[in-house]
């Protein structure tokens, strides 16, 4: 415990500078290599050069010690400034011609996969909170849920720790897998980004699946997953309130409250309205969407280097049944739901 916190102060003090570089770098070569190979997606192609960094001899001290912490903030921030910019590229009537159908098909899939895997996860007998952050994890958004809902429930660094290993690793495979499943399950591209959106746990895995099927589904996906992640608010909430209920005068370990809506969640609506107004020039659309791309491939490098296989393979088989498990659970969830409202 005393050397997770070391390490993590050692982090936030460290400078980001060094991190963000080794992103940015990741980021060109994916452009490069798109280019060379106009069949590897820049997005896909970010995501593998990040795993790849963390695991080459060399290359992965630089990841884990003075890299780290702009490799992290580009994980988090630059993602989410992208994922703002994206909002020029969509309309609020995209938003709209979704529809209530596809509102209530969301939150039911959210449903299905908090209580299907908060149940696996009881009968299979992991320990502590994980069964409760990996379904949350599965449910909403990933890592991020995972940490709010930490936040609320006193959950111990160590079953935080195994259960983001356990959704990023899941997560992570979608990329690879997903794609390779939308013409046997005869998904048209709007479809399997719908079905992405639906199914995939953290945002930057959602756009690095979906871009595969092209715009459309990027767009289709990048819509329905924001719908996901404005229900971690009640979600996070519900979890209180029930803790509360079993464990009276329980208190969050920092005292603060989640925000009810993530701000990134907040500037993607923005953008997406000024884009409804058809007041803003195409050159700047086009600017917007040159620096959307460049953004999310350097996050995406950045979310990539997090991923330890060594450390995966330590959750162990309990861990690696309930994800397995969990993944059923919401592709299946999604698939129906997407064919029921498509």
């Amino acid at each position: 415990m005393a050397l997770l916190r070391t390490a993590r102060v050692s982090r936030e003090t460290s400078t980001p500078w060094p991190g963000l570089g080794l992103a940015v770098a990741g980021a060109a070569l994916a452009w490069c290599a798109h280019h060379v190979v106009p069949a590897v997606p820049m997005l896909t192609a970010s995501v593998v050069l990040g795993i790849a960094a963390a695991h080459v001899p060399g290359v992965r001290d630089l990841v884990r010690g003075p890299a780290r912490p702009g490799l992290s903030l580009a994980g988090r921030r630059l993602m989410r400034i992208g994922i703002v910019l994206l909002g020029f590229g969509l309309g609020l009537d995209q938003v709209v011609r979704l529809g209530w159908a596809t509102v209530a098909m969301v939150t039911g899939v959210v449903a299905a996969t908090f209580f299907g895997t908060l149940w696996l996860g009881r009968r299979l007998g992991l320990p502590g909170e994980q069964p409760l952050l990996i379904a949350t994890g599965y449910a909403i958004c990933g890592a991020s849920a995972i940490g709010a809902v930490s936040e609320v429930s006193g959950s111990e660094e160590e079953d935080v720790a195994a259960s983001v290993a356990l959704v990023t690793l899941c997560g992570t495979l979608a990329i690879a897998l997903l794609p390779l499943l939308q013409g046997p399950l005869g998904l048209t591209d709007v479809a399997f980004g719908r079905w992405v959106g639906a199914s995939v746990h953290d945002v930057g895995q959602v756009v690095a699946t979906a871009q595969t099927a092209g715009p459309a589904a990027l767009g289709e996906a990048v819509l329905v997953k924001l719908m996901r992640v404005a229900l971690l608010a009640p979600l996070v909430a519900a979890v209180a309130f029930s803790l509360r209920a079993r464990r009276r005068g329980l208190r969050t370990p920092s005292g603060r409250r989640p925000a009810p809506v993530p701000l990134f969640v907040a500037g993607f609506l923005m953008t997406a309205a000024l884009r409804a107004t058809g007041l803003l020039p195409p050159a700047l659309l086009d600017l917007a969407h040159t620096a959307q791309e460049g953004l999310l491939a350097a996050a995406l490098v950045g979310l990539g280097t997090a991923v330890h296989l060594p450390t995966m393979a330590r959750t162990g088989p309990r861990a690696a049944l309930l994800g397995l498990g969990a993944w059923v659970v919401v592709a299946g969830a999604s698939y129906a739901g997407v064919l029921l409202t498509t």
